[in-house]
């Protein structure tokens, strides 16, 4: 099935695919909206378990479209136009099966909050990530700190989000944000990549996305997400914030 930039197959499980490597697979509005829909559509008939993954070869997701996500908006216009992937990666923390991210290139800012929001992270070797939000003025936009303060150890979370830092693969393996690195050479062997899940059961990756659910305690994160990315909006129209987004558009 193709939705003008997301691709979606399924076979054994079920593929999306960010398909506008031409824009560093930056996401638009449109694609917020289309991931939403393709996710409500499969929830209650889920795949075995859903993969995440883009084209090209080196940005996973460079973050929010900065033709829309741009410096000029006011704290209500960029509260409601981080709306969108919000509501996406909630609905992705909650998919009733196991999500993957296949991290082939790098990931920065809101690809991070994507990346995170997935349960399970495998990234190719020598690719680097990072929250770096907070060089930009302002803070996660898509609640994706909220969800990175329920995956990894909370002293970490608040050095990498605080930080604005951009780490390689090995080292966030180490802090248990990446769960396999895969060398190039493997890398383009996706059947080997996910042989551990597709030999699993849809019940047994039923129950197992329902016990990490629990563990995590999920009870507050939609209102955390909330509060996470009102507080960026709040930051949207800083100077700080304005003055960081055109030197990056001047790059």
């Amino acid at each position: 099935m193709q939705l003008d930039n997301i691709l979606y197959e399924e076979s054994t499980y079920g593929t999306i695919t960010l398909n506008r490597a031409d824009k560093r697979n930056a996401i638009s509005r449109e694609m917020a909206l289309q991931l939403s829909e393709l996710l409500d559509r499969l929830k209650d008939e889920p795949p075995k378990f859903l993969v995440i993954k883009s084209a090209g070869e080196k940005v996973f997701c460079s973050g929010g479209d900065l033709t829309e996500l741009h410096g000029d908006l006011d704290e209500d216009e960029a509260f409601k136009r981080l709306s969108p992937m919000r509501e996406v990666l909630y609905k992705i923390v909650t998919f009733p099966v196991p999500v993957i991210a296949l991290l082939q290139g790098n990931a920065f800012g809101g690809g991070c909050e994507l990346a995170t929001a997935c349960d399970i992270r495998i990234a190719r070797e020598n690719t680097k990530f990072g929250f770096i939000q907070s060089n930009l003025g302002i803070l996660p936009g898509w609640g994706g700190g909220a969800i990175l303060f329920k995956k990894v150890h909370p002293t970490f979370a608040i050095q990498w989000i605080a930080e604005g830092a951009i780490f390689p693969a090995s080292y966030l393996q180490t802090k248990g944000w990446l769960h396999h690195i895969v060398s190039e050479d493997e890398w383009h062997d996706e059947a080997e990549i996910l042989k551990a899940y597709t030999n699993k059961s849809i019940e047994q990756l039923k129950y197992v996305k329902k016990q990490l659910l629990n563990a995590l305690d999920i009870t507050n994160l939609k209102n955390d997400m909330d509060e996470e990315s009102r507080k960026s909006a709040y930051l949207w129209p800083s100077e700080e914030h304005k003055l960081a987004v055109q030197q990056f558009l001047n790059k």
